[in-house]
């Protein structure tokens, strides 16, 4: 970059100040300062674009090898998998194999499949059941169901004898 001391900076006033004159130099100022202010932000975004261009790369790279990794082990963990099955195949077919042996001897395993598994009923979904208990509802007289008024009147209105005599 350009190193610009005071001295310089002085210098390139007075001699703007002498070319452009007095009237038009605040003028001339401004659109400069705009102009420079507009080259700083340019270079910014481009700064800006470049270090995202690198963090981009280092994330790809970083993806690769996080992959790498995991492929690794994926097929560590298959092999380890595949060994065990197998030796798990070798010790069932020898004791397959002695119990093949030694089945015709009066100490033969019975092997009777394992008593059933517990489950929870099943309870019914679909039926909406509240925090209370109906019976405790009922024994407290909670309303359960909604009236209007007139019914909850015609409800609890005495029942009518057949004749009414006032003597």
């Amino acid at each position: 970059m350009i190193d610009f001391g005071f001295d310089k900076i002085a210098l390139i006033g007075a001699v703007a100040l002498i070319v452009i004159g007095p009237e038009k130099l605040p003028r001339v100022a401004r659109t400069v300062g705009h102009l420079v202010g507009k080259a700083q932000r340019y270079v910014a975004d481009v700064k800006a674009e470049v270090n995202r261009s690198i963090e981009l790369e280092e994330l790809q790279k970083m993806k690769s090898q996080f992959e790498t990794a995991a492929n690794d082990v994926s097929n560590s963990v298959r092999q380890e998998i595949h060994s065990a099955s197998t030796e798990l195949e070798k010790t069932w077919s020898e004791a397959a194999d002695g119990l093949n042996s030694t089945s015709g001897s009066a100490s033969a395993v019975d092997w009777s499949p394992p008593p059933p598994v517990y489950q929870p009923p099943r309870k019914h979904w679909r039926v909406k059941r509240g925090a209370v208990p109906r019976w405790y509802k009922q024994r407290n007289g909670v309303r359960q169901h909604a009236q209007s008024g007139a019914a909850r009147v015609a409800r609890f209105r005495p029942p009518h004898s057949g004749s009414s005599s006032s003597t």
